[in-house]
């Protein structure tokens, strides 16, 4: 009797046991990434080789110490956002270590050195997807049973970023912290959806113009990429009828002049010692931010348009598109289009929210700018260093 009655305590302390175990330490896994493709992941990856090293960013998200993960990546976010990187680097010095498999944005990765690493998972961007140097390492990762996944948040940034969230969720064994991630996103855009859906009456139409200052002038977004974001707000978008290419085209600045928007809105990148185009993101100074806007619109000819003589004249972070905190972003420009619709939503406080809740490094600078100072908000301030 007493050997039935300690067999049967066993028994339920194994079901207990087992009852308590987390869903997500259920190995093997098979997900769907953002390209339809099936892959299954055996294990809890510890040697993740990230082809884009932007998506350290989003990975920061929704794990503490995404570096300690990495056996290599690309050197995209050096060189593409130097600040960024080395906000990354003084919080984890271990990143100096992890070995860099190209050297500029763009570039694709020699497939011997990714496959000398040994990774147990590569994440991949869409962008890459078609290259013949990713076609040719894919193959080679999945012929010696290494899961290779895609995420976007560039191309499609509205349509895939929280998929891309939930799928990093997924394979990283994050599933809570992706989950509460993509809740905090979903209420803030369903909040502008609903609003956008009241307007009845003439859309404010918005030049969305990439590295003005930097760049020829005028590099526009179509619609796709960050023109998504356009669209999201209610938007109209001017470039939309000239342009052929989806993700955007050079337009002439006759073009732009003749089209005259109601509102423009250039984009920037911030590298300390280089002052050139629109100074944003992480490390820039608001009062520097704000003057690079009003140089860059006083050395471009902008100045014609009607939008920068009325003061409707903005900057945002370029890498808004390409990055999860998106969102930001998007209710700056929300802020931009419909100032009465949306005066009491403030994209201060929901990138504070996000560096209390989610970043592992917190997102510390100038992302947003505009010529009229009630209107920037600029962002978190850099700590003192």
């Amino acid at each position: 009797m007493l050997r039935r009655l300690l067999a049967a305590c066993a028994f339920c302390a194994v079901m207990l046991l087992g009852l308590a175990l987390p869903a997500q330490a259920q190995w093997p896994r098979q997900v769907t990434d953002i390209l339809g493709r099936r892959v299954t992941v055996q294990q809890a990856p510890r040697a993740v080789l990230l082809g884009e090293s932007f998506q350290l960013l989003t990975l920061s998200l929704i794990h503490p110490d995404p570096v300690s993960l990495l056996v290599g990546m690309g050197g995209d976010l050096r060189q593409g956002d130097p600040q960024s990187y080395m906000a990354f680097l003084r919080k984890f010095p271990a990143l100096a270590h992890v070995p860099e498999l190209t050297s500029n944005v763009g570039q694709s990765f020699s497939v011997e050195r990714a496959l000398a690493l040994a990774p147990d998972l590569v994440i991949l961007s869409a962008w890459q997807a078609p290259l013949a140097e990713t076609q040719q390492a894919v193959a080679f990762f999945e012929a010696s049973g290494t899961p290779v996944i895609f995420i976007d948040l560039f191309q499609k940034p509205l349509t895939n970023t929280l998929p891309s969230i939930r799928l990093l969720g997924e394979v990283l064994d994050r599933r809570e912290q992706a989950e509460a991630f993509v809740r905090f996103q979903e209420e803030h855009f369903d909040r502008i959806r609903q609003r956008v859906a009241t307007q009845s009456g003439p859309a404010p139409s918005v030049l969305l113009n990439a590295f003005p200052g930097r760049w020829p002038c005028c590099w526009a977004a179509g619609d796709g990429g960050a023109g998504e974001f356009l669209k999201l707000v209610g938007a109209v978008n001017v470039a939309t009828p000239v342009l052929n290419d989806s993700r955007g085209a050079q337009l002439p600045l006759e073009q732009v002049l003749a089209h005259q928007p109601d509102i423009y809105v250039g984009t920037g990148l911030f590298n300390s010692g280089d002052s050139t185009g629109l100074l944003l993101g992480t490390g820039a100074d608001a009062a520097a931010a704000r003057a690079s806007l009003e140089r860059v619109i006083r050395q471009t000819d902008l100045a014609d348009l009607d939008a920068v003589r009325a003061g409707r004249a903005h900057g945002l972070w370029n890498f808004f598109a390409g990055t999860a905190i998106n969102l930001v972003g998007v209710e700056a420009l929300a802020r931009w289009v419909w100032p009465n619709l949306f005066r009491d939503v403030d994209p201060g406080a929901t990138l504070a929210e996000i560096n209390r809740r989610f970043a592992a490094v917190p997102f510390e600078g100038t992302y947003w700018i505009s010529l009229d100072p009630s209107e920037d908000g600029g962002g978190a301030k850099p700590a003192n260093r």
